[in-house]
Order: structure tokens, then C-alpha cells, then sequence
């Protein structure tokens, strides 16, 4: 048995401490396994057994004597203190040394003009030594501790850097004879100092701004409660904190306020929004007996509701721990960051070493090399390779989660983007899973309306799907159905409900049953045998004459309907390329029926699936086989190019589009899978899939064990999310190749010219800077993403 330990780790700039702090952690005793986070400044441990006080207590003394600062996992999020005139304390360091660096830097500016502002070597020293080892201090600490443990750090680029600067005009003004005007570098230094607080700063509170999901979602947990008398122990109303609610409990919602947990309604009518927990913008009605999530909030109705789930086991609860589990993961991605991380500060610290001897064998002044050799040091430190990749997925699964998108495994979101085929559970997930009253036959002679009001009375007190369809659609056509109009009613089981109304003795059920009854379908049957060709369910009813014999007055056929957005969503997956398949397990006939309403070809259908053989028929999908085994007249008869079938049943839509534009080629291969369930039997399937995605439904049941398979889940059964989910996924992975490659690239065009003496130690800070803000800022442009259907 494995345990998992979260935890905040402060005090990391770069890639070099990411790698410096894992390896620390792995080297523990008891530790399997361990990630660390520079974004989220945080570490995730995989322990061996139970975690106990004493491992915990020694994994922090770990992480504490590499350097670091061990802290609870929510810090990061947390605001920084105030300090001195209400300004953030961590920007008080930033704010002295630009105000001790810029007189240094005055003179740099008044040059631009052909001014000649020098001051005075001493002022200079004591404007530029508090910068350097006051301000600078952390640098110092830091570079220490990378050093002790044999390795590199940003920080130890910059203390070297800075003090060879500080070091080397202390030397040229003690050399200087007596009024002698030298030229210095403590600007060089300070600032070089000054442009990377500043930066670490920005990079500071831009990163807050990624977690920005994480503490939203926080926000929405109500502090109280107003729990109502059990008539045993509390005889009256009392406000008690959230924390002490107990599943049994009813508690009062009033209008305006946030459900304190997840419940059932018990008592009132009201509407809820729940666009922070699903992305709905629409409130949902909720009426006695319904759902709801803790952290909605509730409508213009005073409701009262009774707690099913509270702490850890609520849908809030567990959105968060999503999100967050999504961005502790390590992206496989990183992997290539990191292995450049554990080698780049020493190289680095050679490639500078290097540039100051070649310098210095080209016989120029000795501040020239040193110069040249800072500035390389300056601008190599790898800050953007550490932030590009989870920078980018922070923002991706933040921004996700608003619309309903929770992403909680990162290997998922990496692999979405190359999915080119994607299939789809029938019942629930395309369909609303529950039958509606499609059409009523009427016999000769049969007004329709009679039929329904009379189906409707005899059914009015069952609870089968199809009694309450039946109420659907009588309900609908605005019928009003009189309480107790039926008497005597019997519920015949397997078969269906026999009763009296209005003297009338009436048996609705199954066409088996009325051939028990003796009924004769005349011309009704011809009728019946279509409507289950189409994948209806029909059934009859019929009433007894004086005699006892029963004849027909209508067919009523059921069917589960395609959800209202199904058609257009799969239609904008097929503008994208994709190749769309339905696995259901009902009959082929009822199968082919829901998929050509959704527009989808008969060779798509994989029907008669048993739910074990599911993940079997992904498996199939990913290694290209068809559906069926085709024949060329099939594929002719499809609309298809033969070309496009081979002999071993493969089929590729890429193939068949290119024979079709007299381009036929093999291409044969794998294919990556998506897999969209809701249910149960629908857990393998997603498990098996490349990328499961799982439809959640609020009131949780067999979609929490699909939503435990799946690495995305999407919290309303909304179809048109599947495409908004391969969408976020395609560009949080342009966003991290994007970081990553202008990551790469500067330090591969820095260093050089910093070794060539094109950049200052200046420029080379400020552009270090500029390159870590960059990269988070191009990460939060996620924050903007919209699904497509809402552009």
C-alpha cells in the first residue's frame, strides 16, 4: 500500500532546483516516487505504506537542509502579507533597490543624450553594497547551499556574476591613483540585482494568477450553515460551521445563499446556478427530490435540504482535488526539461570560464573579460525552462475547469491532442438515457389525446421508466390528470398495468402480453414490427368489451432520444477530422435508429457490445481494425472508396478521402483513441482508452466510478464538451512547445552573444527577466480560451 504526502517547497527559481529537490526527496528512506513543482512551488511524495509524523518530520528536514523551505501545499496560493504603507511585504526588497540602483543608472541614461553624469566612486560603492549583499543576500544563501550539495542553481549564476562585477570595480577603484575618473560597474551589478528581483516578482504574482481556479473553487465553500431541529436533540434552527454537518442532517437554504453541501431537496422549489462547479451559465430548477451540489448557489426559493455527502466525499471536494492532482503531475514532457536542468548550470559555469580565458588571451583589459564572462552567467539562468511546461498546464487546466473541464490526469491532456478517433457510449452519453414517448398509433377511429389521457391516468402512481414517460408527455401537451382517476389498477410484472378508467377496463403493456390476452392487432401489427425495426420500444393499449375480449386502441412507441446538442456537436468533431464511432449495447436495429438521428453512417456502430467486451472494442479501434469485416460491395454501398478498406480489415478515413481525390495510398497504423462514457460498464472503455472522458452526472451513482477511469471529466452531459476538451488540450500543448521553444532558443542565442561581448551584464539581466515573465505570460493567455461553441 502506497500513501501520498503534498507539499509546499519554498525558495525554488528554476529547473535546477526542481531536479536538485527531487533527487533529495527520492533519496529518503520510504520514498517510491516524487514530483516537484516549480510553478505551483510545491512537491508531491509517494511513500511506501502509511505516513507517519516521523517521515514527515524528516522529509522536511531534507528538503530544509538542500536550501529549501518545507511548508503547508497551500501557501503558494496565498496572498503575501502587507508590509510597511499596506504594499505587499515581498515587493518591499524590489522597491529599495530600484530606488539604490537607479541613481547608479543615471549616468547610463544621460550617455543616450551625450550627458556625462558620473558620481562619485564612493557614493557608488555605498549605493551598490547594500544591493549586493543586503538585497542580494537570498542569491548568496541559495548559491551556497548548490554548491554543499555539489550542484547549480540560478541563484549561484547570479552571486557569482554579480560579485565578479562588484569585486572587480572595487579593485579598479582601489587601484585608481588619486583624482583619477575610472570607469566602474557597480551599476552593472545592482542593477543586473534589481532586474532579477523585479523579475522573480512579476513571475510571483503571475503565477498566483495561474492558480487563480484553485482558489476560486475554494471560495465557493460556505462558512455556515443553517441546520434545522431533528425533534430529538436540537428543537430549534441553529448556524453551525459547514465542517460539523453529518450526512442526515437537514439544513435551510435561503435565497442568494450557497448550498453548505450536497443534498437532496426536501421541502420548497428553486433554481440553481452552478456555472463555477459545471460551466452551465443556465440556472437549473430544482424541486423536491432533486440533487444538488454544495456550492451553488441558490435561486429566488427558500429550500430545505437534507446532506448526502460533506468533507472529501462532495463533488466540490472532489473538483478541487482534480484540479490540483492535475497540476502536481509532471507532464512526460518535462522529462526533456528536466535531464537539460541537471547538466545546464555547470556547463554554463565553463562556458563562462571559457570566455573569460579566451578574453583574456586576446590581450583586452581585464574588465572586459570579466565583463563578457558576467554576463554570461547572468543570462543563462534557466528560469523559462523551469516555468514553460507547468505554467502552461496550470493556466490550461484553471481556465478547463471554469467551463466544466476538469482535467485530472496531465498524461491525458498531453495525448488528447493527437486523438483521431473518437467513440462514444450510446445510452446517457448521446442519448438522455431515459425513454420518452415518441408516437402514438391510434386505431381507426381513436382520437390520440383519449389515448394519452387514458395511458396517463392508469399510469399516474408508477414509477417505471415508461409510466413516467407517458406523464412526460402528457404533462407536455398540457393534460391535466386527475388523482386517483384509475381504480383497481394492477401492475402485472414483466408485462405491464391493467386497471378501470372511467369504468373502462384498460391493459397497457407489451405486444407479448396482448397475444396472451388474446388481443387481435389487425393491421396495428404490420405497424409494430416497424416501429421496433427502428429501435422503438411499443407498447399497446387495449380495453375488454362485455364480453371479456380485448381490442387494441393504440400503439405507443418509446424511444431514449439523442440529447438536443448531440447532432451538431458530432457534426463540428467531423469538421475536425475525426473519425466517430457509437458502441452500444442494445440491438442493431435500435442502434442504427439513434445513429442515423445523430447523423452518424451505419459502418460507425459497433452494436450488441456486451459491457465487458467494451474496452475490447477500443482496443480494436486503436489497433485501426474495422468494425466489421467489409467487403467491397459493403464499402460501395457505404459511399466508401474500396481503397479505403484493406484485406485485413482495416479502415482509414484518411485513406478513403485521399482515393476519393485520386490519391489512394496505404496508410495504415494505429490510431489514437478517445473514449466518451457515462456509466459503470463504461469504466473499462475508458480505461483502456488513450484518453478517457467521462460524462458526470450531479447526482453521482455509476458516474463516479467513470469519472475514477477516465483522466477527463466533464461535469455536464453536455456532447458539444468533447470537442471543447480535445480543443484545450491542442492548445495547452501549443502553448508549452511554444514556452519551451523560446525557452531554448534564448539561452541557445544568449549565451553566445554574451560570450561575444554583444550584451551587457545589463542587458543580459534584463532580457533574463523579460524571458521568465514571458513565458508565464504566454502560459495565462489560456485564461482566455472559450469553448468553440461559445465563440
Amino acid at each position: 500500500m502506497e500513501s501520498v504526502i503534498d507539499l509546499g517547497i519554498g525558495g525554488m527559481t528554476c529547473a535546477s532546483c526542481v531536479s536538485r529537490v527531487e533527487r533529495v526527496l527520492k533519496k529518503q528512506q520510504g520514498v517510491t516516487g516524487a514530483t516537484v513543482n516549480l510553478a505551483t512551488e510545491s512537491a508531491r511524495v509517494t511513500l511506501e505504506g502509511e505516513t507517519d509524523w516521523k517521515t514527515l518530520a524528516l522529509i522536511k528536514r531534507a528538503v530544509r537542509d538542500a536550501g529549501y523551505e518545507a511548508r503547508s501545499p497551500d501557501a503558494a496560493d496565498e496572498a503575501p502579507p502587507t508590509g510597511p504603507l499596506g504594499i505587499a511585504r515581498d515587493a518591499w526588497p524590489v522597491i529599495l533597490a530600484v530606488l539604490l540602483s537607479a541613481p547608479l543608472a543615471l549616468p547610463m541614461v544621460g550617455d543616450l543624450f551625450g550627458k556625462h553624469w558620473m558620481l562619485p566612486a564612493w557614493i557608488q560603492f555605498l549605493l551598490a553594497t547594500p544591493v549586493q549583499f543586503v538585497l542580494g543576500a537570498r542569491f548568496y544563501r541559495a548559491g551556497w547551499h548548490a554548491l554543499k550539495a555539489y550542484t547549480g542553481n540560478m541563484e549561484l549564476l547570479v552571486a557569482i556574476g554579480t560579485t565578479a562585477g562588484w569585486a572587480l570595480s572595487t579593485w579598479l577603484w582601489w587601484r585608481a591613483e588619486p583624482g583619477e575618473m575610472v570607469h566602474l560597474y557597480y551599476e552593472g551589478a545592482a542593477v543586473v540585482i534589481t532586474l532579477v528581483l523585479l523579475g522573480k516578482w512579476l513571475e510571483a504574482r503571475a503565477k498566483r494568477q495561474t492558480t487563480s481556479a484553485i482558489r476560486a473553487l475554494h471560495a465557493l465553500r460556505p462558512e455556515k450553515a443553517h441546520l434545522l431541529p431533528d425533534d430529538i436533540k436540537r428543537t430549534e434552527a441553529v448556524d453551525v460551521p459547514v465542517e460539523e454537518l453529518l450526512p442526515g442532517d437537514r439544513v435551510r437554504v435561503l435565497p442568494g445563499e450557497r448550498f453548505a453541501a450536497d443534498g437532496t431537496v426536501m421541502l420548497g422549489q428553486t433554481q440553481a446556478d452552478e456555472s463555477m462547479l459545471t460551466g452551465e451559465a443556465m440556472p437549473v430548477p430544482k424541486q423536491p427530490g432533486d440533487f444538488v451540489t454544495g456550492g451553488a448557489i441558490n435561486g429566488e426559493g427558500a429550500v430545505e435540504v437534507e446532506v448526502r455527502a460533506i468533507g472529501a466525499q462532495s463533488v466540490l471536494s472532489q473538483i478541487i482535488a482534480m484540479v490540483q492532482d492535475a497540476q502536481a503531475t509532471k507532464a512526460p514532457v518535462q522529462r526533456l526539461v528536466d535531464q537539460v536542468a541537471a547538466v545546464f548550470v555547470p556547463v554554463v559555469l565553463v562556458i563562462a570560464l571559457v570566455t573569460l580565458v579566451v578574453w583574456l588571451q586576446l590581450d583586452v583589459p581585464m574588465e572586459v573579460a570579466v565583463r563578457n564572462a558576467v554576463s554570461v552567467l547572468v543570462i543563462a539562468c534557466p528560469c523559462a525552462l523551469g516555468l514553460a511546461t507547468p505554467t502552461a498546464i496550470m493556466a490550461g487546466t484553471g481556465v478547463a475547469a471554469r467551463h466544466g473541464i476538469l482535467i485530472k490526469d496531465v498524461q491525458a491532456l498531453e495525448i488528447a491532442h493527437r486523438v483521431d478517433t473518437v467513440a462514444f457510449d450510446k445510452t446517457g452519453t448521446l442519448t438522455e438515457g431515459h425513454p420518452r414517448l415518441r408516437l402514438i398509433e391510434a386505431a381507426a377511429g381513436v382520437d390520440e389525446v383519449a389515448v394519452l389521457q387514458a395511458a396517463a391516468s392508469l399510469q399516474a402512481q408508477s414509477a417505471h421508466p415508461l409510466a413516467r414517460a407517458v406523464m412526460e408527455a402528457a404533462q407536455a401537451r398540457g393534460l391535466v390528470i386527475v388523482e386517483n382517476a384509475a381504480e383497481d389498477v394492477q401492475s402485472v410484472t414483466g408485462r405491464g398495468t391493467q386497471g378501470k378508467v372511467q369504468g373502462a377496463l384498460l391493459a397497457l403493456g407489451s405486444l407479448r402480453w396482448m397475444a396472451e390476452l388474446g388481443a387481435a392487432m389487425g393491421g396495428l401489427a404490420a405497424r409494430a414490427q416497424v416501429l421496433q425495426s427502428e429501435g422503438a420500444t411499443v407498447s399497446v393499449l387495449a380495453a375488454a368489451n362485455a364480453e371479456g375480449a380485448w381490442a387494441p386502441l393504440a400503439l405507443l412507441a418509446f424511444a431514449d432520444e439523442p440529447k438536443p446538442g448531440a447532432l451538431p456537436a458530432l457534426a463540428t468533431l467531423r469538421e475536425h477530422g475525426l473519425r466517430l464511432v457509437m458502441i452500444s449495447g442494445d440491438n442493431r436495429g435500435a442502434a442504427l435508429a439513434v445513429a442515423r438521428r445523430l447523423g452518424l453512417r451505419d459502418d460507425e456502430v459497433m452494436a450488441e457490445v456486451l459491457p465487458g467486451d467494451k474496452a475490447a472494442a477500443v482496443q480494436r479501434l486503436k489497433q485501426g481494425t474495422s468494425l466489421a469485416p467489409p467487403s467491397v460491395s459493403m464499402a460501395e454501398q457505404e459511399g466508401l472508396a474500396p481503397e479505403a478498406w484493406t484485406t485485413k480489415g482495416e479502415f482509414n478515413p484518411v485513406a478513403e478521402r485521399e482515393a476519393k481525390s485520386g490519391a489512394a495510398r496505404d496508410h495504415i497504423g494505429a490510431h489514437t483513441v478517445a473514449m466518451v462514457g457515462d456509466g459503470v460498464n463504461d469504466a473499462p472503455a475508458l480505461a483502456a482508452a488513450d484518453v478517457g472522458l467521462a460524462m458526470s452526472h450531479a447526482q453521482g451513482g455509476g458516474s463516479d466510478v467513470a469519472m475514477h477511469a477516465a483522466g477527463i471529466t466533464l461535469m455536464r452531459g453536455d456532447v458539444a464538451l468533447v470537442a471543447a476538451a480535445l480543443d484545450i488540450s491542442r492548445r495547452t500543448v501549443r502553448k508549452i512547445r511554444q514556452n519551451l521553444f523560446w525557452a531554448f532558443v534564448y539561452n541557445a542565442a544568449g549565451i553566445p552573444l554574451a560570450a561575444l561581448g554583444y550584451l551587457s551584464p545589463v542587458m543580459a539581466g534584463a532580457a533574463m527577466a523579460l524571458s521568465s515573465v514571458s513565458v508565464v505570460g504566454n502560459a495565462l493567455l489560456l485564461k482566455r480560451w472559450k469553448p468553440p461553441a461559445k465563440r
